[in-house]
Formats: C-alpha cells, structure tokens, sequence
C-alpha cells in the first residue's frame, strides 16, 4: 500500500510517499480503507517534533510511528475475531493526537481506541474535516459554564479550530463576535456570528466590546492583549502555549491575582467529541470548513501550507481510488 513516511523528525520537504505492507487487523483490531484525513497543525508537530513537548508522546530522538496521520476517515474491510460492534462495511472514523498512521491507504486500530461510526450524512472528507480541530474547541467549551446569551469573542475565526469554536457556541445560543482576515468575512458571517472583526482593519483588541469569553484559537495573541475585553470574572482561553509558555503558568496565577482568569484547556476523551460531533453533523448543525485537498503523493506540499499559517479551515489528503 502507499504511505506517507519518515524515519525521523523532518521539515515537510523530506516527507515522502513510499510502498510499505498493507496492515493485517489483531484480535481486537479493524482493517480500514482510508478515503480522507487531514494533515492539521498536531500532523505538524508530529511530523516534526516541535514544540519538543510533543516527542514525550511521539518518541524523543525519533518518531515512533513511521507513517504520518493522525485522522481519518474510512471503511472497515476486516476484522479481528474478538471485534463486536463493527463490521465489513461499516463507514468509520477517528482521531488520536499521538498519531495514527492514517496518511495511508489502509490502517489498523483497536476498537476500544477512538474510532466510531461515521455521521450518515457525512462524507468522508467532512467526517476527517470533524475530528482534530472540532475536539480541540470542544475542549475549549467544555473547560466553561457556557451558558445562552453570553458572549464570546473567537480570535482566528477562519481557522479549523475557531470555525468550530463559533458553530458549537452557536449551537448553545452563545452570542459570538469572531476575528479574521478581509476575504473569509463573507464565509463566517454565514455560520450566524454576531459580528466580524476584519484584523487587516482593525485590531480586535481595541474595540469596544467587551466578552463573557475570549477564545484565541490560534494563540496569536496573549492574555494581557486581550484582558481589556474581558468582564470582570471573564476567562481567557488560548490554543498555544504562549511566549514563554505562558498559558500553563496564568491559570495558577491568575486564579490567585485579579478578577480576568486564563484556563489552558488540556483535551482529553476523544471518543466523547467525535460523539458529539456525530450528533451536530447528523442534526445538520456543523459543517466544517475546508481550504482544499491534495492527493497523496502532494502530502509534503500539503504539509508545507499547513505550516506556513495561510490555511483555513481544514486541508484533507484524498486517499480514495
């Protein structure tokens, strides 16, 4: 089978696709045909091994996967004599951020992993598209007392985090004010936002309004950037680090000092979001966006992009035949 591969952490340009054996499923494992996954910022950090806190996980002087990918989305075409609750046929989908070796065109992977059975309205390129980014603004969510009527300000509006960010506090009848460049405006306004705030024109941080909320889903900016558009008691919440990694050290501190709180929203249960997410897809209430595809064997230009922080939305690899 084809494969997107490397032996040790490298830029994208020594990312290749090469021929490797096809998986055969254990016991406890299915075999999937791979039609779509992403390659997204955590695909980055593995792919590289930065930030070095990653290699904690991935393997510290080498990757301990071979094969890139983290997502993906595909059908089942065997199974393991232990498997119960799949079988051949069934259209699935999953998501490990330690990585998964899903930039192939078929995987193995436990059932008691995090994998499901895809939205039955989905394609498998919105089901990928609905994994990585939508977990992590799940977790943004999930760390507050969201309740209707607030009001949340989404710093990176455009990206593949922020646009699930605004549909999921959307869908909690949260009052959102989303942030991004002149030529997305049209595309976020259409998820029901309050109002846009094009930064090429404005610097968010100086405007008026103030927020329940603010979510800086591409950690582009800082607490101390964005208290100012906080109430008393408002939370800010970030999906980086932050200079000099900031965003792990604010909590506790914050906590202590003054009434505008940093949480730093560490994800965890990921079988649980891609429920959730099944059930806003199914319901017709979340609709990833997507910047483009590429195929296979243009990954390593897909990662370039990825990496040079121009992508909306999601970028999806297509697998399919």
């Amino acid at each position: 089978m084809k494969a997107a591969l490397r032996y040790q952490y490298v830029p994208p340009q020594q990312l290749s696709v090469g021929e490797v054996p096809q998986p055969q499923p254990k016991a406890n494992e299915i075999l999937v045909r791979v039609y779509a996954a992403t390659v997204n910022r955590t695909d980055c950090a593995v792919l590289t091994g930065w930030p070095l806190a990653i290699r904690a996980f991935t393997g510290l002087s080498k990757p301990k996967l071979p094969i890139t990918g983290t997502d993906f989305a595909g059908q089942v075409e065997g199974i393991g004599p232990e498997v119960k609750d799949f079988k051949i046929g069934d259209r699935v989908w999953g998501f490990d951020d330690t990585g998964l070796e899903s930039h192939a065109q078929y995987l193995c992977i436990a059932t008691n992993r995090n994998v499901i059975k895809m939205p039955e309205n989905a394609s498998y390129e919105v089901a990928a598209a609905s994994a990585e980014a939508a977990h992590y603004a799940i977790n943004f969510v999930n760390k507050l007392k969201v309740t209707p009527g607030q009001k949340v300000l989404v710093n990176g509006g455009s990206g593949a985090i922020g646009s699930a960010s605004i549909q999921i506090l959307h869908d909690l009848g949260v009052q959102v004010t989303a942030v991004c460049g002149t030529k997305n405006v049209e595309r976020i306004q259409a998820f029901g936002v309050e109002k846009v705030i094009d930064f090429e024109k404005e610097d968010f941080t100086q405007h008026g309004e103030i927020y329940d909320y603010v979510f800086d889903a591409v950690g582009k900016s800082t607490f101390f950037k964005c208290k100012r558009l906080l109430k008393p008691g408002g939370i800010y919440l970030s999906s980086e680090l932050g200079p000099w990694w900031q965003n792990l050290y604010l909590p506790l501190l914050t906590r202590i000092f003054g009434s505008k709180k940093v949480v730093f929203p560490i994800p965890f249960n990921i079988k649980a979001s891609l429920e959730y997410m099944k059930k806003l897809i199914e319901a017709s209430k979340f609709k990833p966006l997507i910047d483009r595809t590429y195929p296979l064997e243009k990954i390593s230009e897909a990662f370039e992009y990825v990496g040079s922080g121009q992508k909306i939305g999601n970028v999806i690899i297509d697998l399919g035949d």
